[in-house]
């Protein structure tokens, strides 16, 4: 016994000198076994980077969200006094499928079906992204019925908070899985594709010792990598004019039903794009009304014009001096070797001046005006106005177009915008030309990218001027022709006048290809309906362009009327928010407005109530450290001026404010605004002269100039108007 037993403590002894001495055991160390224990890693997700307007306001962005789990081991219960795994998966079933897109047989298969073993399962993209609302409302389900083994974990989802917004610009994120199992948000059309390296951003963690139920060991370290969000990008769109386009598309749309629609709203200054927005469009975030189109159709379809594109064949006229608008010519038709082109009413007005063919938008005045200018010649300025080539714009998968150039029959219908094909982006860069005094801008939606992490501004993008295709001189002109086509007797754009606003443009009535064969459709309202315009015409400051597709039209209306509709609707809202001098009659010389900056403020009220102007004092007054808008800057009388100086500040009547305004007083004051609707203030929570610190929030209540001027109309008693 002695021996035996005294055997076995050697043999003891000895192992654990040897262990001790190597730290090994069975070829294994064992400090990277309890390492490998003990260690635990955690995750710290980053946000993938925001989306915004020119003025900060958020498109797009991450949001907390959670995703379902159901535990299935019962080892998870072991050592609790309540049931932590799902014991009755009948009726868990049952409830899940009320909350989450998932029939109740699905859900109850994905549990019951599960290998042995498994600890617990999660039901796909049908689990995930739970609202805070809906796991709210499962939870206190979950409890009533005495449920258990179903657990929420907190997740991240792409938030669109406009719903239904520049959706094939923006495009959509979403999860996704890869091989490997990790889920992450992916871009999958528009920028968040184009840009979906730049948003993403780059996950940090958390490597700490835990205890075996994975409680942090005292006396370890903490190493921390903090997560890097994803960059910000901040477009050149006004989400103030582009919801103005969503809602004149939202109404044309429940009028007219057309096949598609189009608007792309620019200031020709500088070729940024204030709104892009086109029908059918869909929801970013549930995808809803997304169809078998997934083009951006204002630069990745080709269209032909129709007859927008005369302007550009006038304003090549009148450079090259071939251009007399009293002269006479025959209207109604004009052959070509074997090819007759005719007027839209087929016979004709008789012999009329060029100028008043302009007007009446005549195929044959143009086929006259390309003899004197030379067909080759003309093909020449389409390409200077940068047709048949991409424009270039800080979007993918841009389209060309095409410029028939092969024979005199192509060249010639070209002059009125049949044939040869543009994009709507294509003519939005052309227009600029014409409204910029020659000066043709490049377009562009980004603005700037920002890291969030740094500060750092990655990318800047600045006006780029991209020819000049045109004088001054001859801009000027074309406006006043252009003008003409709204104001003139014979004009075909009289319904596009603008309310306290000179505008002009050009109107388009295009033949639509056959998607089989060759030909183009006929009959009915088988055309493409555009106008491309620019106001105030003397010193254009927005460049509209405006297509209405194949629209079901009532008996009293005809093709330009959605297109009319559509654009002073959005014209004028969008001149009255940037806060544009009117013209006309009525209207006051605007005045420059003077700088005050460093001055006292009581000085400066009394100057500028003098001047006409409705000076606002940020603070409690004293010296003036900013002024808003800047100096110089040309205003009308009872214009609202913000000056800024040091203090407390007492709320304003913001009662008639553009939206543009309340954001230049909220950045100024710092105090928390929140705005509902787009437009011109006509509520506010707290009266004026109110006296609130940061943390106090004020609501404003904005309205559309067209609700707030809505004319009340009267119903005849006994007659109907039919089509009315």
């Amino acid at each position: 016994m002695f021996l035996t037993f005294g055997g076995l403590f050697f043999l003891l002894f000895g192992r654990m000198l040897f262990i001790q001495a190597t730290g090994q055991a069975e070829g294994k160390v064992l400090t990277a076994l309890a390492e490998a224990k003990y260690a635990r890693e955690s995750t710290l997700k980053a946000n993938r980077g925001t989306i915004v307007d020119r003025n900060g306001e958020l498109i797009a962005a991450d949001t907390l969200s959670y995703r379902l789990v159901a535990v299935l081991s019962e080892k998870a219960s072991n050592g609790s006094k309540k049931p932590m795994h799902v014991k009755d998966y009948e009726a868990t079933a049952e409830v899940l499928a009320k909350y989450i897109p998932l029939e109740k047989e699905a859900i109850l298969s994905r549990m019951t079906n599960a290998k042995e073993g498994t600890w617990q399962v999660e039901f796909g993209k049908a689990g995930r992204d739970l609202s805070h609302e809906t796991v709210l409302a499962l939870k206190q389900e979950i409890k009533d019925k005495e449920l258990s083994g179903i657990l929420f974990i907190e997740d991240q989802k792409r938030f669109y908070p406009n719903g239904v917004f520049a959706s094939y610009l923006i495009g959509f994120a979403m999860k996704e899985e890869d091989e490997e199992g990790n889920i992450s948000t992916v871009g999958k059309m528009g920028l968040e594709k184009t840009y979906n390296e730049a948003l993403t951003g780059t996950d940090g963690k958390v490597d700490f010792q835990s205890d075996g139920w994975g409680f942090v060991l005292p006396k370890t370290e903490k190493t921390i990598v903090a997560p890097q969000d994803g960059h910000e990008i901040q477009l050149t769109i006004d989400k103030t004019i582009q919801n103005f386009v969503e809602d004149a598309l939202n109404r044309a749309n429940a009028v007219y039903s057309p096949k598609k629609m189009l608007v792309v709203v620019a200031n020709p200054k500088t070729g940024e794009i204030l709104a892009m927005s086109q029908r059918p469009a869909f929801h970013p975030s549930t995808r809803e009304g997304l169809t078998e189109n997934w083009l951006n159709d204002a630069l990745e379809n080709t269209i032909e014009p129709g007859s927008t594109m005369k302007m550009f064949t006038l304003a090549a006229a009148i450079e090259e001096n071939k251009w007399n608008p009293n002269a006479w010519f025959k209207s109604g038709q004009y052959t070509i070797f074997d090819r007759t082109i005719r007027d839209v009413n087929k016979t004709g007005w008789g012999t009329i001046t060029y100028l008043e063919g302009f007007q009446r938008s005549s195929n044959v005045s143009m086929a006259y005006l390309l003899e004197d200018l030379g067909d080759r010649t003309f093909i020449e300025y389409l390409r200077n106005f940068g047709f048949g080539e991409k424009t270039g714009i800080d979007l993918p998968n841009e389209a060309p177009g095409i410029i028939l150039d092969r024979y005199p029959s192509e060249r010639l219908t070209t002059s009125y915008g049949q044939g040869s094909t543009v994009t709507p982006i294509q003519m939005i860069q052309a227009a600029t030309a014409i409204a910029n005094n020659g000066n043709m801008m490049k377009p562009y939606v980004i603005d700037k990218i920002t890291d969030p992490n740094t500060g750092e501004v990655v990318k800047e993008h600045e006006p780029e001027k991209h020819d000049s295709p045109i004088s001054a001189d001859t801009a000027k002109e074309v406006r006043e022709v252009l003008a003409s086509t709204v104001t003139g007797e014979k004009g075909t754009a009289k319904k596009f006048a603008l309310n306290g606003y000179t505008v002009g443009g050009k109107t388009g009535t295009a033949e639509i290809p056959k998607t089989s064969g060759s030909g183009y459709l006929s009959g009915g309202s088988n055309y493409l309906y555009s106008f491309l315009g620019m106001a105030p015409i003397e010193d254009p400051q927005l460049i509209t362009y405006v297509l209405v597709q194949q629209p079901q039209l009532p008996i009293d209306k005809v093709g330009s009327d959605p297109v009319a509709e559509v654009f002073t609707s959005v014209m004028e809202s969008s001149l009255k928010y940037l806060n544009i001098v009117p013209d006309g009659a009525n209207a006051t010389e605007a005045k420059a407005l003077k700088d005050y900056t460093g001055k006292d403020s009581t000085e400066a009220v009394s100057q500028l109530e003098q001047e006409g102007f409705r000076p606002v004092v940020i603070g409690e007054g004293g010296k003036i450290e900013v002024q808003y808008p800047l100096p110089n800057t040309k205003l009308t009388d009872n214009a609202v001026v913000l000056l800024k100086t040091a203090g407390e500040t007492e709320l304003p009547d913001f009662t008639g404010w553009s939206k543009k305004m309340v954001l230049s007083f909220k950045m100024l004051s710092g105090l928390d605004i929140r705005m509902n609707g787009e437009g011109f203030v006509t509520e506010q929570s707290l009266s004026y002269g109110t006296v609130i610190d940061q943390n106090d929030p004020v609501v404003v209540q904005l309205q559309p100039p067209a609700e707030i001027h809505k004319p009340q109309v009267e119903e005849p008693e006994e007659e109907k108007i039919v089509g009315g």
